[in-house]
């Protein structure tokens, strides 16, 4: 038998008292910072209603990025619109089928996206079904909203990077940091945003 010392957060549920505390102590544990990604202009260069993989080109120093924030122990969105779907450029498919391919690219270097949300509406498109405004389109915050819902997401220290006013202020009605980003290298962009720190809820 042997025992290793450990000084790291712990709670013996063995007693009322202690399975008590859990309840709300763990919960504030698991929570992680999170950066949402815009896609068109951040991730990707803006092409113009971009939903066919061989029109995809990543932009330099992105998918480096998307794996510092994933290391860091950072939860990693993208939340994008789409209102090409409303338009009739491309349909809901489209999307899935690139965003699948993305997971699949990123995975070559052990890099991920936690959940992609996109929004396909847009009050003044030409698909019936997709005509109409939404809560989810930015600058309404209903993408990163329905993030913060489904994940354990310190929403303190969680940042948004979007290239145009409209990310910014979809940060802002959600509570979280926005920064501009204006094009150039995103690692070398976002490496400071995160500094020495990781996504992970301390001891």
């Amino acid at each position: 038998m042997r025992a290793n010392l450990y000084d790291g957060f712990f709670i013996d549920i063995g007693v009322p008292a202690d399975f008590e505390r859990a309840q709300t102590e763990l919960p504030e544990r698991v929570r992680r910072s999170a950066v949402f990604f815009d896609r068109d202009g951040v991730l990707n260069i803006d092409k113009a209603y971009v939903h066919k993989v061989e029109d995809f080109e990543w932009v330099a120093g992105a998918r480096e990025a998307i794996k510092l924030c994933n290391d860091r122990g950072y939860l990693t969105f993208v939340v994008t619109n789409q209102a090409g779907v409303a338009r009739g450029y491309y349909g809901i498919e489209a999307i899935q089928t690139l965003h699948d391919w993305i997971s699949r690219d990123l995975a070559e270097i052990g890099a991920h996206i936690d959940e992609f949300q996109y929004c396909p509406y847009h009050e003044e498109g030409v698909v019936a079904e997709w005509r109409q405004a939404s809560d989810r389109r930015k600058p309404a915050p209903g993408m990163i909203l329905d993030c913060l819902k489904g994940w354990p997401v310190r929403k303190e220290s969680s940042l948004l990077v979007g290239d145009m006013p409209h990310d910014l202020q979809a940060a802002a009605a959600a509570g979280i940091a926005g920064h501009l980003f204006k094009g150039g290298d995103l690692l070398s962009f976002i490496r400071p945003l995160l500094g020495a720190n990781s996504g992970l809820i301390g001891p």
